[in-house]
């Protein structure tokens, strides 16, 4: 497994393709249980990742608390990224806040420092410059070694590195997702600002592996992202049979074919696909060793300027989860 580094200031030498850990916790439906669950994260390490990404949010912490017990024995060679989500501040300052934030993600994670933080999605009510401000002294006391921010627009990511340069921005990005590559992934090039892909496989679309017979329950994001419903599982066949094509010429999958496509792109950018299967994380990390030529890879690019995406997804459309039986 290669390597990347993620941001100029305050920077992080990270395998070319972390894991994202939410899956073990909610989001996708029955999750693996915990047992299997630090087997296959620990199996990411052995395979050459040394990226795990996690969120106090994602399962209102079991899974800091999962990955925290996974990695403890390998603590020192790996890079834990997570996040904070700040609601309200309830009378305290920012400082405060994230200050008792971080702690408690400490202490599910069993370590004394956070290697990548974020901010998992800006408040409006919160000022992104204290916040960046109180980031910058936690990097200084040794409390986290990099900060960064999630699905943000350019404007706020200049904003907030002005005050404290980040290390890395976490957005949505794939073959169904491209918004960012307008403005934020350039900036993030210009500032020296590492990017990493959330969904980079499209929630699995891109793995060619779901049709438009599945059926999703209870806290399954696919049943509310558009993307996964019938009539645009059907309509987005010819990005599916795209993959397909390249996939057999390279003697590889679909979604390492997507994955390869992200890392030749830029070389800051650092996909975190999820994996809940072994034969997923063996796939998934894989891809760091497929190479598309530069023939192959503008052939390619041609090739997905000609199709139509159908659906996305959208916090709105995920929020929506709460409601549902």
């Amino acid at each position: 497994m290669k390597t990347r580094i993620l941001g100029k200031a305050n920077s992080l030498t990270v395998s070319a393709v972390g894991m994202g850990c939410m899956g073990f916790s909610h989001g996708y439906g029955a999750a693996p249980e915990r047992g299997e669950a630090i087997r296959l994260i620990r199996l990411a390490h052995e395979l050459g990742s040394n990226f795990f990404d996690t969120a106090e949010g994602y399962g209102t912490g079991h899974n800091e608390t999962l990955v925290g017990e996974a990695l403890k024995p390998v603590r020192k060679k790996v890079v834990i990224a997570t996040k904070l989500h700040i609601p309200d501040l309830n009378g305290k300052s920012v400082s405060e806040t994230v200050k008792e934030h971080l702690r408690a993600s400490m202490k599910r994670l069993q370590t004394d420092h956070i290697d990548l933080y974020y901010w998992h999605r800006v408040n409006p009510a919160v000022s992104l410059e204290e916040v960046a401000e109180t980031m910058g002294k936690l990097i200084k006391e040794g409390d986290i070694g990099g900060w960064g921010l999630s699905q943000i627009t350019e404007e706020q990511l200049r904003l907030a590195h002005s005050v404290t340069p980040l290390t890395a921005v976490q957005s949505e990005y794939s073959m169904m997702e491209r918004m960012f590559e307008k403005d934020v992934i350039p900036a993030c090039e210009e500032l020296g600002v590492g990017f990493v892909p959330f969904s980079p496989l499209g929630a699995g679309f891109l793995s060619g592996k779901y049709s438009a017979k599945e059926h999703y329950s209870g806290d399954d994001v696919r049943r509310v992202i558009t993307r996964f419903a019938l009539e645009n599982v059907s309509a987005n066949q010819p990005l599916l049979e795209l993959l397909l094509k390249f996939a057999n010429e390279k003697n590889a999958t679909s979604a390492q074919i997507a994955l390869a496509w992200m890392l030749h792109k830029n070389d800051f950018i650092v996909p975190i696909p999820g994996m809940r299967k072994e034969d997923r994380v063996r796939e998934n990390l894989g891809s760091a060793g497929v190479k598309l030529t530069a023939e192959e890879f503008s052939s390619l690019e041609k090739s997905l300027s000609e199709i139509e995406i159908y659906g996305n997804r959208t916090d709105e459309d995920i929020a929506k989860l709460h409601d549902m039986d």
